[in-house]
């Protein structure tokens, strides 16, 4: 790897990477974009930098690079809610997708409690819902109430303050929407009669980190959002200069890497402070820039020392708060790029370089197929039903869904799966589970990267679609498990736990009609189960 202190950082405001003239081809790179006129025509947002097709989209869709302003008239707004509902002291977001990372990010950097609800598995909601219920504001944070996880989150809240024995009123009191004004779920607030503070419409999800969507849940529960907006505000002076943008270098950094051949991109905290940063760079990375076959495949990796960090199509970067005088960026790792500063500044620098990189892939970072496609598929299954299946081998507490070729038994299919990576491949693990209750099926992330050699991400439910975009040699392993107790969706001829397997089917159709490989273990007994499925994974390896 690159010697990082070789050459200066590209700095501004207190934010730094380090290592980006390193990375080949990023000189040319950034040279080419500004020859192009870059920095000042995204500042400027020029909604023509992603071609013509992508023109209408981006019109709508460039807010974010001074959202941080238009934020502030939120601030008293946000003084007055919190001073309101002091008595309640547990904040809940529910929300799916782009909604919940980054307000996750500033609560976990930031020190300040916050539970979110991104996950339709029944044993997650139950527990989530009956804690602390009395105490509980619900933040609400998306643009449609149709889309069924957060219409399931809000109905099952809604009948629990009612079931507790409050009154229409009072149980409204627990509830703040934001939302873009005059969507759906504006609408369905005033009939609840919920308070709702307005996201930002030229922003998307992803994007939406200095909006409402980010900051509104991260205040309630506590969180200085004032300092976010005043280190955006200074930082991004330096968005539209040809030099000394550190944004900008990040960004060509990434894109010629990718065009390089590195199209991995390894995401790790250096551990100053930045706790959250990279699942919502990975979400970010990865649904703007996968398209067509290629793109930019984030991986999160756990520590410094972790599998994954490294590997020859890898671009390892390190991400964290400001270094102290003396210390050496990464953490414990040598990566290719350092990036540091302050939380706010990472939010614009990310998104940023995330235009940028689109830009050198020629990909329209703002365009959400496969999104459309997965909640699609998941309404006709609740609708009509999944399809009838039989699982092609029950072994133990494991029943093996074997894909189309593949041997039937749990060792044959999972080998067969591994193998099937290669040596340019990835693999995606998404697991339809209880991200608390199941947790240990997250460690299968780095037992399988040291055991595979190869890139593994790992996602919780529906927050694993985005892989589906990213580049075709990807391989997919999905787990799935058997609902104990389930919970029903008040108002809706479904249960959470059936919400939660059309998700899983739904994203299984998706892939399948892409011609990618998928196998499905199902849990009957989730411990069990997964403790059956690392001593198979250990066996692949020997």
């Amino acid at each position: 790897m690159s010697d990082l202190t070789a050459n200066p950082a590209v700095a501004a405001a207190g934010f730094a990477v380090h290592g980006a003239d390193a990375v080949d081809g990023a000189t040319r790179l950034r040279e080419d974009l500004v020859g192009r006129g870059l920095p000042a025509r995204l500042a400027a947002k020029d909604p023509s930098l992603w071609g013509p097709d992508a023109e209408p989209t981006a019109r709508l869709r460039l807010g974010w690079l001074d959202t941080h302003r238009r934020s502030r008239e939120l601030l008293p707004q946000l003084a007055e809610l919190t001073a309101e509902l002091a008595d309640l002291d547990h904040v809940v977001l529910v929300g799916t997708g782009g909604s919940s990372p980054a307000a996750e990010a500033i609560a976990r950097t930031l020190g300040r409690p916050l539970t979110v609800l991104d996950t339709t598995d029944p044993g997650r909601v139950r527990a989530v819902l009956a804690d602390r219920l009395e105490r509980t504001v619900v933040v609400v944070a998306g643009r449609s109430d149709a889309t069924v996880e957060t219409d399931g989150h809000r109905r099952a809240y809604r009948q629990a303050f009612l079931d507790a024995g409050l009154g229409e009123a009072e149980a409204a009191r627990h509830f703040v929407v934001v939302t873009d004004p005059g969507s759906p779920l504006e609408a369905v607030a005033d009939e609840m009669g919920a308070v709702v503070l307005p996201a930002d419409p030229e922003v998307g999800g992803r994007y939406a980190a200095l909006t409402a969507v980010g900051l509104v849940p991260a205040a309630l529960a506590g969180a200085e959002v004032t300092a976010l907006l005043d280190d955006a505000e200074a930082f991004s002076t330096s968005l539209g200069r040809d030099a000394d943008n550190p944004a900008l270098a990040l960004g060509a950094a990434l894109g010629a890497a990718v065009t390089g051949g590195r199209g991995t991109v390894a995401l790790v905290g250096d551990g100053t402070g930045l706790d959250g940063l990279g699942e919502w760079a990975e979400q970010l990375l990865a649904e703007s820039t996968g398209r067509a076959g290629a793109g930019i495949l984030p991986v999160v990796v756990e520590t410094p020392t972790a599998p994954g960090v490294t590997g020859p199509d890898v671009l390892t970067v390190s991400y964290g708060g400001a270094l102290a005088a003396g210390d050496v960026p990464g953490g414990g790792c040598e990566p290719h790029l350092a990036v540091n500063g302050p939380l706010g500044a990472h939010f614009l620098a990310w998104e940023y370089a995330t235009a940028v990189a689109a830009t050198a892939l020629g990909v329209d970072p703002f365009d959400e197929p496969d999104v459309a496609a997965s909640n699609e598929n998941t309404r006709r299954i609740l609708e009509c039903g999944p399809p009838a299946q039989a699982p092609s081998r029950t072994e133990g507490a494991i029943e093996v869904y074997a894909p189309p070729g593949a041997p039937a038994d749990l060792d044959g299919a999972l080998r067969h799966l591994l193998d099937g990576v290669g040596d340019a491949g990835h693999l995606a693990v998404t697991a339809y589970l209880d991200p608390v209750a199941d947790a240990d099926a997250a460690r299968l992330r780095p037992l399988l990267a040291r055991a595979l050699r190869r890139p593994v991400t790992f996602g919780w439910g529906s927050t694993g679609r985005h892989h589906r975009a990213v580049r075709p040699a990807g391989s997919y392993l999905q787990l799935t498990a058997t609902v104990d107790v389930d919970l029903p969706v008040p108002g809706r001829p479904y249960s959470f736990g059936q919400l939660q397997a059309a998700q899983a089917a739904g994203d299984r159709q998706a892939l399948a009609d892409r011609g990618r490989p998928v196998l499905r273990l199902h849990l009957t007994d989730r411990a069990a189960g997964l403790a059956q499925l690392r001593d198979a994974i250990g066996r692949w390896r020997a």
